[in-house]
């Protein structure tokens, strides 16, 4: 998990003239960008330093060392912005970062492989989990209780309860 980077932002533009970026982020607390300050690209090479960032709807306003002008700010449109997952604090008791899902083996409470969870998505109605199994395409699950009443990341595997299939 050391090396695992998760995506935390994504500039969606300049704001103003004078080079600060508008950035979107997928954090709680917006402005726990501005803590990260480095932040990498997808392949962990340094993306942006910020040096500056307050809060807007929907994200950041920020300045990043690299970015001087509203023309270099606007070629950055669309830059995904990753940290390392180590960086972030330790969950509390029973709680768990989304990404830490990735990976891990659904199965039923009677020990049924399903898949492994490919990806956490939420499209707004909440998250859903896409599930892929040893051979065919992926479905989704919702993530909620009733679905998933156990999740156990320290073995890295889910208990599931799949939803019955209605057509």
């Amino acid at each position: 998990m050391a090396d695992k980077l998760i995506q935390v932002a994504r500039v969606a533009g300049a704001f103003g003239v004078r080079g600060e970026l508008r950035i979107t982020t997928f954090t709680e607390d917006p402005m726990s960008l501005a803590a990260f300050k480095a932040l990498l690209r997808q392949d962990g090479s340094p993306a942006l330093t910020l040096t500056s960032a307050r809060p807007v709807k929907g994200g950041v306003v920020a300045r990043a060392k690299e970015i001087e002008t509203r023309e270099q700010a606007e070629a950055a449109r669309g830059l995904a912005l990753f940290i390392p997952r180590d960086v972030l604090p330790a969950p509390e008791e029973d709680e768990f970062y989304l990404t830490d899902l990735i990976g891990a083996v659904v199965e039923t409470p009677q020990g049924e492989r399903l898949g492994e969870v490919k990806s956490v998505q939420d499209f707004g109605a909440g998250d859903l989990l896409e599930v892929q199994p040893a051979s065919g395409p992926s479905w989704w699950l919702p993530f909620t209780r009733d679905n998933v009443p156990e999740v156990k990341l320290a073995e890295g595997r889910l208990i599931a309860i799949p939803p019955e299939e209605t057509e």
